[in-house]
């Protein structure tokens, strides 16, 4: 029995402590007469259960004959000898064990420990450093790669999560697991929340837990707030609304800041990690402040989502539908974010379609026609000659969960074309929507049985799906529904589909429904910002004005100056309105206004940057017929052109350069 209320604490935290067996296996292994290694560098990202480890390797240790002492570094004043007098006696021991958590707030100290303290140790030391960010090269280097070894703490697995939430008194049930499945392996994430739900009865609705205002502040105290402390509120809020934040958004969105200074402040937080966008928050951490803005200051929250839909929508106008996800994540309907938004996940991967998914593909398929071959005989000859219209979701054993089918007008292979579904499907894209750009799906199945909005494999499909079409934002998209579904019937819902009947598929005992979603003047991109518009209350979005009190969102392209790369994006963007309308090149206040200004500034340059000679003449010919000109190719311009391809496209260089040299000094 426990004598003092510390003894007491220490038992029930070794009590509550579950898994990391590989990683106590390894622990286990130092304390030995000639251990593998000395220095143990262990990282990983707040929550993880660093700071658990190391108080559970410590009891290991003592009771193996080791002298442990853990050492806070948030503890450690910035005085010099701090480091000393925290270790008191404990470096004459004859077998210490030196744990420093929080690492990351003392890792100044790397080579002055390196250099002196540890070389000063008995030799039977054991020395570990848990931070939230990976070791320096120095502690592999100079020969302390002999000592030293690098641990990367994962998530914990579902069976230890769920033993977890037991040893906090927490029953297995429906909130259990969703606490589970909400946390993402981090066990302190799971102690707050289990902790926190048995304090209210267990009475949480498990879709809400990351709302709960208690657990909310649990989380940031613990996780999140002494790096907050003092300012820059608004840059992690945008940070935590945004999938992904960089520079650019930060300039946008927050025109009141130093966007260098607030990215670099915002790269350092150790809740933040790099990724493709820019950087992102840890995903709890991210939850929380969000709830906590929205709760605090919904009126800010609103508007910051406001401003990030805006710059989304400008950014995905230049760069394509990869804003589709990011877009997406602003958007609270689970069913429109079923369809569009593909979230992380920790279990399933995007992939190609390989030969041997076949016969798994052809099993589920069968299973779910209820045997009916037609529909897989007509697939399979899609699968064979166009396996690059085809993507599949994977999980972690690389087993194939889920396929989807999609082609536009421009690249449905033969197969396509006398496909029972697709066939009539294009027929009808190419006669009613000739010009734009269409998305047709034929298959988005998920083989793993997921059927509701939470499903991550259609969601993966979906998304991967629309950025292999090869589209920038596509006006309309033709997609199957199965009226059994009733994931995919609440999402055609959601985005207000047209059904067209006589295009349904009848298989005899099921139907394949044909439903066609006009997106918008402005594309699957508008559609979206459309939704978060509609979410915060402010009705359908009207062009993103310049100038007077539109705000300095409006001034994204304006302000950016004109160079060679604008003047080409502009001359092979001449007949899509909404790409135009993002350029510098552009002035008005409408989509239209914008698009045609900049067809005109085409115009004047490519009428004025030439001279009368007849090289000049045939310049001015090439890149009027290869840009300005509707119709044709280049290999038909140059064709009428009488040049061979290759000195057409050589002049086409030159005179892409001319008209850019004639406008960037006309906007100097």
């Amino acid at each position: 029995m426990s004598s003092t209320l510390a003894e007491r604490l220490a038992a029930r935290d070794a009590q509550r402590f579950v898994g990391r067996e590989r990683e106590l296996a390894f622990f286990d292994s130092l304390f030995v007469e000639d251990p593998p290694a000395q220095v143990v560098l262990v990282h990983g990202p707040g929550g993880i259960g660093k700071s658990t480890l190391l108080r559970e390797v410590a009891r290991r240790a003592t009771r193996r004959g080791w002298s442990p002492r853990i050492v806070e570094g948030r503890d450690l004043a910035p005085v010099p000898g701090e480091i000393e007098t925290a270790l008191g006696d404990l470096t004459n021991a004859l077998q210490p064990l030196i744990l420093f958590d929080t690492y990351e707030r003392m890792s100044a100290a790397d080579g002055w420990l390196r250099s002196r303290l540890l070389p000063s140790l008995p030799a039977r030391a054991v020395v570990i450093l848990a931070g939230r960010t990976a070791p320096e090269p120095g502690w592999f280097e100079g020969g302390w790669e002999r000592l030293s070894v690098e641990l990367k703490l994962e998530p914990m697995p579902a069976d230890a999560a769920l033993s977890l939430v037991r040893a906090h008194g927490l029953a297995d049930g429906e909130l259990a697991q969703q606490l589970i499945l909400w946390a993402d392996g981090s066990p302190l994430a799971l102690a707050l929340a289990a902790d926190a739900a048995q304090r209210d009865g267990g009475s949480w609705a498990p879709e809400r837990i990351h709302e709960h205002p208690n657990l909310v502040q649990a989380i940031l105290h613990r996780v999140a707030r002494t790096e907050l402390d003092g300012g820059n509120l608004d840059v992690a809020a945008v940070a935590a609304i945004a999938r992904a934040c960089d520079e650019p958004m930060l300039r946008d969105v927050l025109p009141e800041v130093d966007p260098k200074a607030a990215y670099a402040w915002l790269r350092e937080r150790t809740f933040s990690e790099p990724v493709a966008g820019g950087v992102a928050l840890h995903e709890i951490v991210r939850q929380a402040m969000r709830s906590d803005l929205r709760t605090r200051d919904p009126e800010r929250d609103r508007e910051l989502r406001r401003r990030i839909a805006d710059h989304l929508f400008l950014r995905g106008l230049r760069a394509g539908p990869r804003t589709v996800v990011d877009l997406s994540e602003l958007v609270e309907n689970p069913a429109v974010r079923w369809g569009f938004g593909a979230d992380g996940s920790t279990t399933h991967r995007p992939d190609l379609w390989r030969l041997e998914d076949a016969p798994v593909a052809r099993e589920k398929i069968l299973a779910k026609t209820e045997g009916d071959g037609r529909w897989w005989a007509a697939t399979e000859r899609i699968l064979e000659e166009a396996p690059d219209r085809v993507v599949t979701v994977r999980d972690a054993r690389d087993a194939l969960c889920g396929m989807a089918i999609a082609v536009t007008p421009e690249n449905a292979p033969p197969a396509a074309q006398e496909d029972l579904c697709l066939g009539p499907w294009l027929s009808h894209a190419r006669d009613a929507h000739a010009g734009d750009e269409v998305l047709i799906w034929r298959d988005s199945i998920d083989f793993v049985a997921h059927g509701d909005l939470s499903s991550p494999v259609l969601s993966i499909l979906n998304t991967a799906a629309i950025l292999r079409s090869g589209l920038n934002n596509p006006r309309w998209s033709y997609i199957p529904i199965d009226p059994s579904n009733e994931a995919a019937v609440a999402f055609a819902r959601a985005v207000n589909t047209t059904h067209l009947e006589h295009l349904d598929v009848d298989l005899g005992e099921k139907v394949v429904q044909c439903h066609q979603i006009d997106h918008s003047d402005d594309g699957m991109l508008g559609a979206l910002r459309g939704a978060v518009y509609g979410e915060l209350g402010l009705g359908a979005p009207g062009p993103i004005k310049l100038g007077g009190d539109a705000g300095p969102l409006a001034q994204v392209a304006e302000d950016e100056p004109v160079t060679l790369e604008t003047v080409r994006d502009a001359l092979r963007s001449l007949h899509q309105p909404m790409e135009l309308a993002a350029s510098p090149l552009a002035s008005g206040t409408t989509t239209e206004e914008r698009a045609e200004s900049v067809r005109a500034e085409v115009a004047d340059a490519v009428a004025s940057a030439f001279g009368d000679s007849p090289d000049e003449q045939l310049l001015r010919r090439i890149v009027q017929r290869g840009y300005l000109d509707p119709g044709g190719s280049h290999e038909l311009a140059a064709d009428e052109l009488h040049v061979s391809r290759a000195t057409y496209f050589r002049r086409l260089r030159v005179a892409s350069q001319r008209v850019a040299d004639y406008l960037i000094a006309k906007h100097a």
